[in-house]
């Protein structure tokens, strides 16, 4: 059985997936091996001269048992954004149908020309990108970072037509000088997924690529990822949609008593699919939550229209009681984002005897800027409630390997922090 493992992980990080998983060998870089705790059995990758190591290639042939469709294939740790990864137990039913409703739901073909720019051990870009393109018979490229010269370079020399990124990176090719005199004519099909696009950024994206067909990929680990596509042909009207559910996932939203909300009703995503996990590795308990009522618990908070387009308000754990009052951190990044001065923004709730949790908003500047300044913009554009109690100024916001903000750590990170001003 496979366990990708983040290549960035160090100490306890990586001892407890190491460890959880019962992995009996790890295949390691010579150069990362060191960062393995002691006494794990390790095979380089690499032979001494840098070439990829040649016994993989001419070991014995595969002699066990036929593999069946249910067995376990890999585990496939979840990003830990809010809590320990969570081994999602993957079997070979699961990820076939997986990459069936990706090829079938993002127009894959073996003519296109990818370029892979995240961590293999990045569920979307394995699952729902390399290994469905290479089902399909495409070439591809594979980058070890996604490097805007680099991408940049390979769409205007036409080996690239084809780029999934999450948001964080469209964001870090947006904001670059050159992102407006560049030549990227040539880019067809622009993916994007991992964590919530701000809508202000994808207007951005498309004003300035207006050729260019957008996807909208959302899903978790646990389905495969790919549970909806918002397709290119879908996007006019409904920017801040994720699309429908894919060829293989059935999907439904439900309050906390596990009932049916009806459309327009902010509920929680619930998934049956023949993509999901068979639970979490070694742990009982949270599968057992996760499973309950026979339909799995996404943890996403969505709304449904009557055409049955998907749009994600937050994670549950990531609403903000502001007062009493629930308030998306997403509508408040959103509003944030239309001022020229933010380069980045994450939304997030801290303690307060007042509001319960006072809202708060980190941000990363890219321009002269006050506090006051982008209170006074989201006030302008949201309800008053909903606008920041306070803003942080940062150099960078937290992220794990594939990019999505740490909210749990800028909770804890700013938990001490001396107290908002009263608005």
């Amino acid at each position: 059985m496979h366990v990708p493992v983040n290549q960035n992980l160090t100490g306890d990080d990586l001892a407890y997936l190491v460890g959880q998983s019962g992995s009996s060998l790890v295949l390691a870089d010579p150069g990362l091996a060191d960062r393995l705790p002691e006494g794990v059995r390790t095979l380089p990758l690499r032979d001494a001269d840098g070439s990829l190591l040649g016994r993989l290639a001419t070991t014995a042939p595969y002699d066990g048992p036929e593999p069946r469709a249910e067995d376990l294939v890999q585990l496939l740790y979840t990003s830990g954004t809010t809590a320990l990864p969570k081994g999602a137990m993957m079997t070979h039913r699961a990820l076939v149908h997986e990459y069936l409703s990706a090829i079938t739901a993002l127009d894959l073909s073996a003519g296109d020309r990818p370029v892979h720019a995240l961590p293999l051990y990045h569920s979307a870009q394995m699952h729902v990108f390399l290994l469905p393109y290479l089902a399909v018979g495409a070439t591809n490229v594979i980058l070890d970072a996604p490097d805007g010269d680099r991408l940049f370079g390979l769409i205007e020399t036409g080996r690239a037509d084809s780029l999934f990124a999450p948001p964080t990176v469209w964001i870090g090719l947006a904001n670059r000088p050159d992102f407006t005199t560049r030549d990227l004519s040539g880019l067809r099909k622009a993916y994007y997924g991992a964590s919530i696009m701000p809508v202000p950024v994808l207007q951005r994206l498309r004003a300035r690529l207006p050729h260019l067909a957008f996807y909208n990929c959302f899903g978790q680990s646990e389905i495969g990822p790919l549970a909806t596509v918002l397709g290119p042909d879908e996007h006019e009207g409904r920017l801040d949609s994720c699309g429908r559910t894919v060829l293989f996932v059935d999907a439904r939203l439900v309050d906390e008593d596990g009932k049916d909300v009806p459309d327009g009703t902010p509920g929680e995503i619930v998934y049956r699919s023949p993509q999901l996990c068979e639970g979490y590795w070694d742990k009982p308990g949270e599968t057992e939550e996760a499973f309950r009522g026979g339909w799995f618990h996404s943890g996403d908070l969505a709304v449904r229209d009557a055409d049955g387009y998907f749009t994600i308000v937050d994670r549950v754990k990531d609403v903000i009681n502001s007062g009493g009052v629930l308030v998306a951190s997403r509508q408040v990044e959103d509003a944030l984002y239309t001022h020229e001065a933010v380069a980045e923004t994450a939304v997030i709730g801290l303690p307060d005897e007042k509001w319960i949790e006072a809202i708060t908003a980190v941000v990363v500047p890219r321009g002269e800027v006050t506090e006051e300044e982008l209170i006074a913009h989201a006030r302008a554009k949201l309800t008053a409630f909903k606008a920041p109690k306070r803003v942080v100024f940062t150099d960078a916001l937290p992220r794990n390997a594939s990019g999505k903000i740490l909210k749990r750590e800028l909770r804890e990170r700013l938990a001490a922090a001396p107290p908002p001003p009263a608005f």
